[in-house]
């Protein structure tokens, strides 16, 4: 029998140390400009910047967990401070004249790349929310919400996005209907407002209505316009971070429900099914890809493990034992834990690699790119500090 208590308290305590002692610290040294403002994430193993192009992503991720961290951990001035920087260059340098965002830019903040994606912007909708809670300033909070809206007004808007394919090919994506979840429950924190709550339920029944497949027992990635299956490569891949993610932002719904028993089963369902799909038996750690009828899947990284992946599992594990209580739950978190904190630290620089080959060696050894930064990594050992000690006072 697992002594739980004991075992939550060492993990909120390694979370503790790992987030202030390793992963902000390691950003702020290499990552915070401090010339131009916001934040570099192409960094070498050592914090070498090897590229100085902005993810603008990042100023909203690194805006959000700067101050996350503030709120959640302890209200380091140097955090919220780190938090202000990421924003402020957001707002001189990342929004196009039509209000929507870049998605690269030169340090300056010149503009380089706009992409199709509304991501910048509900990353950016975060960061500002975050930072009101932590400040005490609500006019960010209502930047946020204002922000949310017209995510809203463009992914709902026929000609505002360019489509993804063709006009006669119609679909629709997992990642864009889970990420408003997420995002609307942040800036509720902050501001509560109508539009918010309903959009958290849109989303929610969506992705019952169609992208959940108990046929294949998975998570679909991309399917018809009313949820229809499409049986090529695109149509049957399953991404079991993607899908275990989806499970936690959905666990933590149902939290703010009081535990919301249809909402809960929905989640921890759609966990178990990903965690079937994506832990490798032979190796360990979740895979990136699966196709869900077994056939080969096109993606040249589908068995690679990513460092995502494996912080979503840590957080949902978490929070599936806080619903349930059910150990099987704490187990798998031991298991994803164990491997990921095996693998992916690196002892001698500090922070985490991001790309390992399917056994668990190193692909590539620097710390950052334009997709990999300070956001799943901290986000994942806030969430664990939180939840750990939240549950061990329940117990």
């Amino acid at each position: 029998m697992m002594d739980v208590n004991k075992y939550l308290a060492y993990w909120a305590d390694r979370y503790y140390e790992d987030v202030t002692k390793n992963i902000l610290p390691f950003w702020l040294k290499y990552g915070l400009d401090e010339i131009n403002g916001g934040v570099y994430t192409c960094v070498d193993r050592d914090g070498t910047l090897i590229d100085s192009t902005k993810s603008v992503w990042f100023q909203g991720r690194f805006g959000f967990i700067s101050a996350f961290a503030y709120n959640n951990i302890e209200a380091n001035e140097k955090w919220l401070k780190a938090s202000k920087s990421c924003i402020d260059f957001i707002e001189q340098h990342c929004f196009d004249t039509d209000g929507r965002m870049y998605f690269e830019v030169t340090a300056e903040g010149k503009p380089i790349r706009k992409r199709r994606y509304v991501f910048s912007e509900c990353f950016a909708a975060i960061a500002m929310s975050e930072y009101s809670i932590a400040s005490g300033d609500k006019s960010y909070a209502q930047k946020a919400l204002d922000l949310f809206k017209n995510i809203l007004h463009f992914i709902n808007t026929e000609g505002i996005l360019e489509p993804k394919y063709c006009k006669d090919i119609k679909m629709q994506g997992h990642s864009i209907t889970m990420i408003l979840i997420n995002t609307a429950s942040r800036i509720r924190e902050a501001i509560p407002a109508a539009e918010l709550d309903a959009q958290i339920d849109l989303s929610i029944e969506s992705l019952q209505r169609y992208f959940v497949h108990p046929e294949f027992e998975a998570l679909l990635e991309t399917v018809g316009p009313n949820g229809e299956f499409i049986d090529n490569t695109m149509g049957r891949t399953i991404n079991p971070g993607h899908c275990i993610e989806t499970a936690w932002f959905l666990l933590e719904e149902a939290k703010y429900r009081n535990w919301d028993p249809k909402l809960t089963k929905m989640a921890v369902t759609i966990l178990e099914w990903s965690w079937k799909w994506g832990w490798d038996k032979e190796y360990g750690g979740i895979i990136n890809f699966r196709d869900c009828r077994g056939l080969p899947v096109q993606d040249y990284s589908q068995d690679m493990k990513f460092w995502w992946p494996q912080t979503e599992a840590i957080i949902a594990t978490l929070y599936a034992y806080e619903a349930t209580k059910d150990e099987r739950f704490l187990e798998m978190h031991k298991q994803i834990s164990d491997w990921t904190y095996a693998h992916f630290p690196d002892l001698e620089y500090g922070e985490w690699y991001g790309y390992l080959h399917r056994d668990g060696s190193v692909a590539q050894p620097a710390k950052g790119n334009i997709f990999k930064g300070p956001f799943h990594i901290p986000r994942m050992m806030i969430k664990g500090f939180m939840l750990c000690n939240n549950i061990n006072k329940q117990l």
